[in-house]
């Protein structure tokens, strides 16, 4: 890699993102107790590609030095991990558990000696069961809870860790546990998901709000998957359907978190179905007073709708899609492996929206990834997975981010998802993302990928 056509700046993050319950593994062990995911695994396995469960992940607990010292080796100045509050705080409330508290800091610290700063997040899809049982996001218990657990966070690492998240995705386990049922406690009942979405809000801006106390130096955010609502068509209807979508599923949390309110065409939808959640009245100054100073930007796949074919029964209960349909659109790029739509151009699209809608926010995109089942017929004689089509894919979006950036945009950095191969919830290992192979069936045993290897040429070039 010698001519670089693409060019970004000084001090860009170069990294990969990830997660405790994703990688750690040691699920039963150094004083942890379960998470949904535990719970889930254990009352319903066939839901888990293979009945692979979240017990061993990654053995990240066990193996952190060696993966560092790849990171370091695929390139990596930042890495994002989470701190599984079902293991510093194993009941939610109360006592910190000295052992998690050694691993973060010793994680946190052989980072640091690395030169790989660590970037931190706090939530993650992963629940404590003690705190679920009181009714999770439904709670405002559960909101203490996590506020206190933030808390704790920030003043056992804030003296080192300069990048907070308070939540990964937080739209997901509104979809996925009170919508669509893809996740624990898998209900369907939308007035149930408005209120996990609200609580969540409050949760977020009132960590945010003890971050910002505590004046420890460092900047906090939150990561969106941000996806990008595309038309099917120039046709007013079409374009309203786009409109609907996006403030359903982008603006619901990015709104709120960098302007500090939520948008009235939202609202009015929800209160002419009788949806709005109960709401303490000073949260509304919480959330106002409490933006963040970074986004963490996900994106992997855009949106595409269309106007309704079809009305819905008038006694159905209401579901974002009964104001408009999904639309396939004819001859799109797609990653086979994965079956899902390969769209570049949408990074630059919503790098634009933040810069033009909302005040320019120094972002950067803290996830973006292709996972490929199958991954090892890829292997070369050599051993290692010849992933060409990772490295195409990074190139593609990286091409559009450049541009964005070029044009304005304020991002700061790029996070691949993700380092290593890990263990992805229901799918368990099923689709690999990984810039690392882990062979979860000879003791977890890493080799790096062709994308690794080019990976880090990327970012010793700042470009390519």
């Amino acid at each position: 890699m010698t001519n670089v056509q693409y060019k970004f700046p000084e001090g860009f993050w170069w990294g990969s993102a990830a997660s405790g319950p994703q990688t750690e593994g040691a699920a039963n062990e150094g004083g942890r107790k379960p998470s949904i995911w535990d719970h889930w695994f254990q009352i319903d396995p066939d839901r888990f590609h293979n009945g692979v469960g979240p017990e061993h992940t990654s053995n990240f607990y066990y193996q952190y030095q060696e993966d560092i010292q790849l990171m370091t080796e695929t390139g990596h100045n930042s890495f994002r991990t989470s701190i599984q509050w079902s293991r510093l705080i194993p009941d939610g409330v109360g006592e910190v558990n000295q052992e998690a508290v050694e691993f973060y800091s010793s994680v946190i610290d052989e980072m640091i000696a690395k030169g790989i700063e660590p970037f931190i997040n706090l939530f993650h899809f992963d629940m404590p069961l003690s705190m679920q049982e009181k009714g999770g996001w439904e709670n405002r218990e559960v909101v203490d809870a996590y506020v206190f657990f933030a808390k704790t966070c920030f003043e056992l690492f804030g003296d080192r860790v300069k990048y907070w998240f308070t939540f990964n995705e937080p739209i997901v386990p509104v979809e996925g546990g009170y919508l669509y049922d893809f996740h624990y406690p898998n209900i369907v009942d939308f007035k149930k998901a408005v209120q996990v979405a609200y609580h969540t809000v409050v949760a977020h801006a009132k960590a945010v709000e003890e971050y910002h106390a505590l004046d420890l130096g460092g900047k906090i955010g939150i990561i969106l998957n941000l996806t990008p609502s595309y038309p099917r068509s120039q046709n007013p209807a079409d374009v309203k359907a786009a409109y609907i979508a996006d403030l359903f599923f982008n603006r619901s949390f990015l709104d709120p978190v960098t302007k500090g309110e939520y948008p009235a065409d939202l609202v009015a939808i929800l209160r002419e179905r009788d949806l709005l959640p109960e709401i303490v009245q000073e949260d509304i100054e919480t959330i106002k007073n409490n933006i963040i100073d970074l986004l963490g930007v996900n994106y992997y796949q855009p949106r595409r709708v269309k106007a309704k074919e079809y009305m819905v029964h008038p006694d159905a209960p209401f579901m974002p899609e009964h104001l408009f349909d999904n639309y396939v659109m004819p001859n799109r790029k797609m990653n086979h492996h994965r079956g899902w739509e390969i769209c570049e151009r949408a990074i630059y699209d919503m790098a634009i929206n933040l810069r033009d809608n909302y005040n320019n926010i120094p972002f950067f995109i803290s996830e973006n990834g292709m996972g490929v089942e199958g991954e090892e017929k890829f292997r070369n004689d050599e051993g290692f997975i010849e992933d060409s089509y990772r490295i195409e894919f990074i190139q593609g979006h990286l091409k559009w981010l450049h541009k964005a950036m070029g044009e304005g945009a304020n991002c700061l950095g790029y996070h691949l998802w993700t380092f290593m191969d890990n263990w992805s919830w229901a799918n368990s290992y099923k689709n690999r993302y990984g810039l690392v192979e882990v062979d979860i069936h000879n003791d977890f045993k890493r080799t790096v990928k062709k994308s690794g290897k080019w990976y880090k040429e990327l970012a010793e070039n700042n470009g390519f």
